[in-house]
């Protein structure tokens, strides 16, 4: 099997992931919040194919606020089940999505997943887009794997890592999202066991995909709902 083919066969079992990430006006972040913690999280993680769903808030860097939703796969967003959630959104729903301002909606395909588990803090490093050729986009899984490993064996408190790759068809965005000059940049997602560990990671991840550290998210979990917990 030529390169080609083993990183388009990789891409379509992967993982997918729903990246949402927005500030809000201080008065409406009470009904936001509300509406994420009591309707919206538990709404999308019901959905066949979804996996998980977790809220993150910024302690550096990035948007306030962060939804991860991981699914078994990039299809899920193509489903029945997905598209009638996307479609059909409640009341509650829409008048929060238009209060979110500055919004990123990606679709992401999971890969070079390293370690397991969650960590109490998430760093999100943004990558240079890849060239369309297969090749470019298989060095930067490359890569990512490589650093994976390395924070695996030398960061105290690495938990998980893995790199997101968007999906341009399936990440349309949110009602108030710019689409001027909208770039879907890969990201390398970092999962430690705290702070500090997740600062270490950050630089050293930089440094290592030649990316800058400043461009680095910090965010803390909030919560996380996995599938298996709902009735």
């Amino acid at each position: 099997m030529n390169t080609t083919d083993s990183s388009s066969s990789a891409a379509a079992t992967a993982n997918g992931m729903l990246f949402v990430a927005s500030d809000v006006e201080p008065a409406d972040e009470a009904d936001f919040n509300r509406w994420y913690d009591q309707e919206h999280v538990e709404e999308r993680v019901r959905i066949p194919g979804f996996l998980s769903g977790a809220r993150y808030f910024s302690l550096e860097g990035g948007r306030k606020y962060l939804g991860l939703y991981r699914t078994e796969s990039l299809a899920v967003f193509g489903s029945p089940g997905y598209r009638a959630a996307f479609e059909k959104q409640t009341p509650w729903s829409l008048a929060n999505l238009d209060r979110m301002r500055q919004p990123l909606r990606r679709v992401c395909a999971v890969r070079a997943v390293t370690g397991f588990g969650s960590g109490s803090h998430v760093v999100v490093l943004p990558l240079a887009a890849a060239a369309d050729a297969d090749a470019d986009a298989e060095a930067l899984v490359q890569g990512a794997e490589r650093i994976g490993q390395q924070l695996r064996k030398e960061q105290a408190g690495f938990v998980q890592s893995y790199l997101l790759v968007p999906d341009a068809a399936l990440s349309t965005p949110l009602p108030r999202e710019s689409t001027e000059g909208r770039v879907l940049q890969p990201m390398l997602v970092i999962e430690t066991s705290s702070a500090d560990a997740a600062r270490a990671a950050r630089a050293a991840a930089a440094s290592a995909l030649d990316a800058d550290p400043a461009t680095g998210w910090l965010l803390s979990l909030g919560w996380k709902l996995g599938a298996g917990e709902l009735a």
